[in-house]
């Protein structure tokens, strides 16, 4: 089998980024919509409910996510060639615990402090304002849950897959100083521990990589890489932050970090 070029970047990979968007963005819409089963005089009655319908929510979508993920793994596999049929098996539900715990962190700041404890700061601030604040963190908790179910599709269809030989991570042009640090790693991820490594809003992908494959950087990642050699990479116990600093200032970095 001749040797084939596969990056992280180009239409595919960029494609497919774009649809597990737009289910964050349905997913998104959905949760928020969601906000008026929460009755602020009434918590400790209707908070159970928001989180049952939040969980519903977040396993439908979970469902589509790794669905899109099957297709994806499908397409790269037949682009890259493959002999022999496999089938992808989905990780199409969020463990209920995992949900819960997700959730009940983000909303913890609404919940009166007990008598003997002293107040957060969050805690001190006006109910509308922990009910903002709660929404946020949920957003961003229920991204994290649905886009880690596409996630942890494809990289569990390369550990089952004997045509598989690793992944490797893609990072969007916004993504943030530890999610790039880890893209430029390249298809480095093959050992059965490996897992993929995500905070909330988190919007990375996994590209499987198959034999007969020679994994490239796209031209962004060549970029990054270049970055953290000359300004990260001599400064052993500062790379991270070193690379944080090289990025935001050659306009790498969102100003939001």
């Amino acid at each position: 089998m001749a040797t084939t070029r596969v990056s992280d970047g180009g239409e595919r990979p960029d494609r497919y980024r774009r649809a597990q968007r737009g289910l964050t963005r349905l997913l998104l819409r959905d949760v928020r919509g969601l906000r008026r089963l929460i009755l602020p005089q009434r918590l400790r009655q209707t908070m159970p409910d928001w989180l049952a319908a939040v969980q519903a929510v977040v396993d439908q979508y979970a469902a589509a996510s790794a669905s899109l993920a099957a297709d994806w793994y499908e397409a790269e596999r037949a682009a890259a060639r493959v002999p022999g049929r496999f089938s992808v098996p989905l990780v199409d539900t969020v463990p209920p615990e995992k949900a819960e715990r997700s959730l009940r962190w983000a909303t913890q700041d609404l919940w009166p402090r007990q008598p003997e404890d002293e107040a957060t700061e969050a805690q001190a601030q006006p109910v509308d304002v922990r009910l903002a604040q709660a929404e946020k963190k949920t957003a961003g908790v229920a991204q994290k849950l649905v886009a880690d179910a596409g996630r942890e599709t494809v990289v569990e269809a390369v550990r089952r897959d004997r045509e598989a030989t690793g992944w490797a991570r893609t990072a969007a042009l916004g993504a943030c100083h530890f999610c790039k640090a880890l893209a430029i790693r390249g298809a480095v991820y093959s050992d059965d521990t490996a897992r993929f490594q995500a905070h909330d809003n988190c919007h990375c992908g996994v590209v499987p990589i198959f034999r007969g494959q020679r994994f490239e950087l796209s031209p962004k990642a060549k970029e990054w890489e270049r970055l953290y050699r000359e300004y990260a990479a001599p400064y052993s116990g500062d790379q991270l932050a070193r690379f944080r600093r090289a990025l935001a200032e050659h306009g790498h970095l969102p100003a939001a970090h």
